[in-house]
C-alpha cells in the first residue's frame, strides 16, 4: 500500500514580526528565513516520517525547485513523479508573530500549472486500495479525483485553502474529510458548533470518515454514530504552520498501518504538538520515533 500526495510545493519566505502588519502600515521584521513548505509537500514529509511509502506528485520550477525536491528526497519521499517546469515554483508569504500565529499569502506559481497527461502518468504507478491525499493548493483537482476513483484509491481531502471551488469537486469520491473548523463550517453550512459540524458532513457524505481539527479545543472524528474526541498535547507555539498538516501525516500514515482510530487520532494529536514548538514548515515535523517517545502531557 502506498500514499499519493499529489499536492503543493512552495518555497516559504518567512517574516518573524511583532504583529501581522495592518492596512497602510510598513513593518519592520525581526528575521526572514527561507523554508520548503506547500500543504503537499508538508503532509507528505509528515507521511513519510510517519513510516508508510510516500510518493510526492506535483510541479516545481526548474530555476528554483531543486531545492524543494531535495527536501522531500531526506525525507525518504519518492520525488519522480514532480514535474520540473518553465517558471518559478509556488511561494507563500508567511508572517509569523510573537504568539506563534501566522498569516499567509500563497502564490500558486507551477502548481497550478498540472495537466491532464502529467495526472495520467501519475497514476499509472497506483493501484487499487492505495491512498490520494489532496489539498486544494493545484489545479486539475476533479480530474485527479475522478482518475483516482476509477482506479478504487481512498480519497483524502483536505479543503485547504476553502474557496469556492470545492463544490465543483466530485465530493462523493471522498472517503476522508480532514478540514479544520473554518472549512468544516462551509462545506456544512453551520458555523460556532463543532458537534453539528461534524454530524451534518458524516450526514452529508455518508461513506466519507471526518476528522476536524480545531487547533486549541483538539479534534473529533466522526464516522456515522461513531464519534471520538481527542484533545491537545500542550506545548508553548513558536510557529503553527505545518501543525495540521503533521496531523494529517501522521494520522493516515497511522491509518495505512491498520493503527485503530483512537490511536491514530493520538499520535497524530503528539505530533502536531512537537511541531507546533519548533520554527519552520518541513523543518518542524517530527519522526514517528520522536513522537513514540515524546513525553508531552495533555
Amino acid at each position: 500500500m502506498k500514499a499519493l500526495v499529489f499536492g503543493s510545493l512552495n518555497i516559504d519566505n518567512v517574516y518573524t514580526v511583532d504583529h501581522f502588519v495592518k492596512p497602510g502600515e510598513t513593518l519592520s521584521s525581526e528575521e526572514l528565513k527561507f523554508f520548503c513548505g506547500g500543504k503537499g509537500l508538508n503532509q507528505a514529509i509528515a507521511l513519510s516520517r510517519s513510516g508508510v511509502e510516500t510518493w510526492q506528485a506535483g510541479a516545481v520550477g526548474k530555476a528554483d525547485g531543486q531545492m524543494l525536491i531535495d527536501c522531500l528526497d531526506n525525507a525518504g519521499v519518492n520525488t519522480k513523479l514532480v514535474e520540473k517546469k518553465d517558471m518559478p515554483s509556488g511561494h507563500a508569504i508567511i508572517q509569523n508573530n510573537s504568539s506563534g500565529e501566522n498569516s499567509i499569502i500563497l502564490f500558486g506559481g507551477s502548481n497550478m500549472s498540472i495537466t491532464k497527461e502529467n495526472v495520467l502518468k501519475v497514476m499509472e504507478h497506483f493501484e487499487k486500495g492505495d491512498f490520494l491525499i489532496l489539498q486544494n493548493e493545484i489545479n486539475q483537482m476533479s480530474f485527479i479525483m475522478e482518475c483516482a476513483h476509477k482506479i478504487g484509491m481512498k480519497i483524502v481531502l483536505n479543503p485547504s485553502p476553502i474557496n469556492e471551488k470545492i463544490n465543483e469537486l466530485p465530493l462523493e469520491y471522498v472517503s476522508y474529510f480532514i478540514l479544520n473548523e473554518i472549512e468544516g463550517a462551509v462545506l456544512s453550512g453551520i458555523e460556532n458548533d463543532e458537534e453539528k459540524i461534524a454530524q451534518k458532513l458524516s450526514e452529508k457524505y455518508p461513506d466519507a470518515q471526518i476528522v476536524l481539527t480545531l487547533g486549541k479545543n483538539g479534534s473529533v472524528y466522526r464516522c456515522k454514530d461513531t464519534v471520538i474526541k481527542q484533545p491537545i498535547y500542550k506545548v508553548k507555539a513558536v510557529d503553527t504552520t505545518a501543525a495540521g498538516d503533521t496531523f494529517t501525516g501522521f494520522f493516515f500514515g497511522s491509518i495505512m498501518k491498520n493503527v485503530p482510530i483512537e490511536e491514530a487520532m493520538d499520535i497524530a494529536a503528539k505530533a502536531s504538538a512537537i511541531a507546533v514548538g519548533r520554527k519552520g514548515a518541513s523543518p518542524s515535523i517530527p519522526s514517528l520515533e520522536e513522537v513514540l517517545n515524546s513525553s508531552l502531557s495533555k
